[in-house]
């Protein structure tokens, strides 16, 4: 089982580190590294404290304490979720023996390229989002972005953790690592490209928290699945963390939304720009990207590295006890997305080789319920516009499409007919502009920029207008 969290300690944590010292030395030292970190990649806006969530235990009686906290005072610590001592590897070659509670010597160095993997994404968004401070619309929306902010940071640290248990010297080397290469940086850049994009704008801090951490939360779903058991353990309380900043991802893009529609009946149009909103078509826009990008994440739509992790028990599918198969798939078949004859279509590989097909076809049916949600604001409005999710041949950058261009509706394109008319699908500068342009921050209790609604709710039972953040 899990130890209590210990806020005695100067690393909050619910893994007894105090009975192991030279790990506890390790991470303390590791600990300044990271603060400094945080002091000059995290957010730039000053503030005094944050009405902020910490993690005070993993279990069922609740796991979240609220407060206001001096972001670099804040609580970050290494939890996992309770331990199940009768806990068996669900899948592949290994499928019931125990779960590892150490890394098996054969599958050291994948397990420790898909901790890093992980772990890298996390501080990356952080250094994505460290302006944003300054132009939040609300201080609701301001306190959303730090928690976000701050629970990355938690998040790096459960990758920091995890390599310092049980990797060793390598372990440690490769959390320094974690800390020395930045988001956009071309000297050493984060691993995955969507992590190398700019997050400039309020707008694409929504579709980010709601498409890219949609993507973190099927990736710790995989892990989850896990027969080294302190992944699976770590991932399973990262994943209560997770779910929201897909939260606010999605009411953020609902009030942009509902904003819109407000301009638009107010003013019988569909260019609102001139009334300070953000035009459905900008938005839509903004989606294509963010989706396209985000579905690059999960690799080629084949993969033997995948299927080798699969067979070996480092990283299941999701939701993998619900399926209705053997666990093995050593003899199954599957279709995956594909060019066939220069055509977008589809063909048969082994099911092992496409398990990344598998899980971005979960993942896009997620994605399609908020784009639902969404269009049942434009129904509710009595308007005939609707947002839609792009060909997932759409300005593709990894896999079967990277080599080609492609509508939004799926249609291949030239180059030239690409260039000519990307514009029309992807943000281009006068799109970014205008965004821009309504990007000035409205820091006054219970007052709000006017490109957006204000939320339903506040934060644990506050008003809206509660003083969610106190500036410095």
């Amino acid at each position: 089982m899990t130890a209590s969290a210990d806020y005695g300690e100067k690393i909050p944590n619910n893994v007894d580190l105090h009975e192991d010292r030279r790990l506890q030395r390790a991470l303390e030292s590791w600990q300044p590294n990271f603060l400094s970190w945080w002091e000059s990649m995290g957010p730039t806006l000053p503030t005094q404290d944050v009405y902020l969530r910490t993690a005070v235990d993993v279990g069922r009686e609740g796991w979240a304490h609220f407060g206001h906290v001096a972001m670099r005072d804040y609580r970050w610590g290494i939890f996992l979720s309770e331990r199940d001592p009768d806990r068996r590897i669900g899948f592949g070659a290994h499928k019931g023996e125990p779960a590892w509670q150490k890394v098996p010597g054969e599958y050291r160095a994948d397990l420790r390229r898909l901790i890093v993997i992980q772990g890298d994404t996390e501080p990356a968004s952080v250094e994505q989002q460290r302006n944003l401070g300054a132009t939040a619309p609300s201080l609701y929306d301001l306190r959303n972005l730090f928690q976000v902010n701050v629970e990355e940071g938690r998040h790096l640290w459960a990758m920091v953790y995890l390599l310092h248990a049980h990797f060793g010297r390598e372990g440690r080397e490769e959390a320094e690592e974690l800390l020395h290469r930045n988001s956009g940086s071309e000297e050493s850049p984060r691993i995955l490209g969507a992590f190398n994009e700019e997050t400039p704008d309020w707008l694409s801090f929504f579709m980010f928290t709601y498409f890219t951490d949609r993507d973190g939360k099927y990736q710790l779903g995989t892990l989850k699945e896990s027969g080294f058991d302190p992944l699976s353990r770590t991932c399973e309380f990262m994943l209560k963390e997770e779910a929201h900043h897909m939260m606010v991802g999605t009411t953020g893009i609902d009030r942009v939304v509902e904003r819109t529609v407000q301009l638009m009946l107010e003013h019988d149009t569909d260019d609102i720009a001139p009334y300070g909103g953000i035009p459905l078509g900008v938005v839509q826009k903004y989606l294509n990207f963010h989706y396209s990008v985000s579905l690059d994440l999960f690799g080629g739509e084949t993969s033997s590295n995948v299927a080798n992790y699969y067979t070996a028990g480092l990283k299941g599918r999701w939701m993998e006890g619900r399926r209705k198969d053997d666990h093995r798939l050593t003899d199954d078949a599957v279709m995956v997305d594909a060019l066939v004859d220069g055509t977008i279509g589809q063909t048969e590989v082994a099911a092992l080789v496409g398990l990344n097909t598998d899980l971005r076809r979960e993942y896009v049916a997620d994605c399609q319920s908020g784009v639902n949600r969404w269009n049942r604001i434009l129904a509710d409005a009595g308007l005939p516009q609707r947002l839609k999710l792009p060909s997932v041949a759409f300005n593709r950058q990894v896999g079967a499409f990277a080599g080609i261009e492609a509508t939004p509706d799926g249609e291949p394109l030239t180059a030239e007919e690409w260039a000519a008319q990307k514009g029309a699908w992807l943000p281009d500068d006068v799109d970014k502009a205008h965004v821009r342009s309504l990007m000035r921050p409205v820091h006054e209790r219970g007052r709000i920029a006017s490109w957006i609604a204000p939320p339903r709710n506040g934060i644990n039972g506050r008003p809206f207008d509660y003083d969610y953040v106190h500036l410095a």
